[in-house]
């Protein structure tokens, strides 16, 4: 699969959650709290909390 991840530049929380073995929920708070080195998390919405995520298929890469 890590193969598949060079066609693109960026990578799902779906696909990192299923590289890493952990649930999505698992790295979208790592990415919030800054403690996953693999990409981002910004809040776009200040009164729902939400997020937008990048996560960086070289990052993942390395981090595996």
């Amino acid at each position: 699969m890590i193969n598949e991840l060079k066609e693109n530049k960026n990578v799902s929380v779906s696909e990192a959650a299923q590289l890493l073995g952990k649930s999505e929920q698992f790295v979208r708070v790592a990415l919030q709290r800054g403690i996953l080195p693999i990409g981002v998390a910004i809040k776009t919405d200040e009164n729902n909390r939400r997020f937008n995520y990048h996560i960086s298929r070289k990052k993942l890469e390395e981090y595996i």
